[in-house]
C-alpha cells in the first residue's frame, strides 16, 4: 500500500478557510487496521473488492449539458474538461470512478441550501460521473461555473471551480479536490486554493486546450489528476523497482 504524503496537501485546518476550524480533526488520525476488530492486519487495498472498478454509469452522465435537461439546455458558456487520472509514478490508471459537482453559470448549486441572489437553471443539475478508459482519461461536456459570494470573510467571492471526487483502487487513492481555471483574478484571493501549499497549487489549474476543444461548440481545458497525490512523479520508465514508500 502507498502512503500519502500529507504535506502536499492542505491542512486539515487553515484559519482563513473559517469553515475548517470547526471541521478539521484535532486529534492524530487512527490507522484503519487499528481500529478494525478481529483484524489487526488488514490493508486498505483489501477493500478494493468492495469498490470495484465495474461502476454502472448511464449513457450521458458526463455530459452536463443533457443529464439535468428538462425542457431545453442549460445557459451559459459550454466547454469540455478532460484530462488523465495518474499514480504517483505518472502510471494512467483505467476504470477510475470520476464524479464532479458544480455551479451553474450565474454561480449558483441546484441544492436546497443555496440561498443566493441569482437564478436557477432548471436545465442543468451541475452533477455528472464517468469511469476513466484504458488510457486513463475522462471527458465532461458542461458549462463554465460562475463565480459567487461567500461568508467566509468580507466582499469574499469563489472564483470559477468544478469540484471532482475520485475513488481510485482502493480507499487510500480515495481524492476530493477543485478545478480552477487559468487567468481567473479571484484565484488568488481565495482560501481554500491558498489552503494547499504553494509547490502544489499549479496542480489546481486547469489549462486551456486547444485539442481539446471542439470546433463550434466549446473551448476546452485540461485538467490531469495524480492519485495521491504525492511530491514526486518519477518516469516509471526510469525505474523498475519504484520506492512505493517515498
Amino acid at each position: 500500500m502507498t502512503k500519502i504524503d500529507l504535506t502536499q496537501h492542505p491542512p486539515f485546518i487553515y484559519p482563513d478557510y473559517r469553515s475548517s476550524r470547526t471541521r478539521g480533526p484535532k486529534k492524530p488520525l487512527l490507522k484503519l487496521c487499528d481500529i478494525i476488530e478481529g483484524e489487526p492486519h488488514i490493508q486498505l487495498g483489501e477493500f478494493q473488492g468492495s469498490l470495484s472498478n465495474k461502476f454502472h454509469i448511464p449513457e450521458g452522465s458526463n455530459n452536463l449539458l443533457i443529464n439535468g435537461s428538462q425542457s431545453g439546455a442549460p445557459l451559459g458558456e459550454r466547454i469540455v474538461v478532460s484530462g488523465q487520472v495518474l499514480n504517483q509514478w505518472g502510471k494512467p490508471q483505467s476504470g477510475i470512478l470520476v464524479e464532479i459537482w458544480q455551479a451553474n453559470a450565474s454561480g449558483r448549486y441546484m441544492h436546497k441550501t443555496d440561498k443566493q441572489d441569482a437564478p436557477l437553471d432548471h436545465n442543468f443539475s451541475g452533477v455528472g460521473r464517468c469511469v476513466t478508459d484504458s488510457d486513463g482519461r475522462y471527458r465532461f461536456y458542461t458549462i463554465k461555473p460562475g463565480a459567487y459570494p461567500w461568508k467566509n470573510h468580507f466582499n469574499a467571492w469563489r472564483p470559477s471551480h468544478i469540484h471532482f471526487s475520485i475513488i481510485g483502487e482502493s480507499l487510500a487513492d480515495r481524492l476530493v479536490t477543485q478545478m480552477y481555471f487559468c487567468g481567473d483574478p479571484l484565484i488568488e484571493h481565495d482560501p481554500i486554493f491558498c489552503a494547499t501549499p504553494a509547490a502544489n497549487r499549479h496542480r489546481l489549474i486547469s489549462s486551456f486546450d486547444l485539442g481539446i476543444t471542439e470546433a463550434d461548440f466549446a473551448l476546452g481545458y485540461n485538467f490531469d489528476i495524480v492519485l495521491p497525490g504525492t511530491k514526486d512523479m518519477p518516469n516509471p520508465k526510469e525505474s523498475e523497482h519504484p520506492n512505493e514508500g517515498s
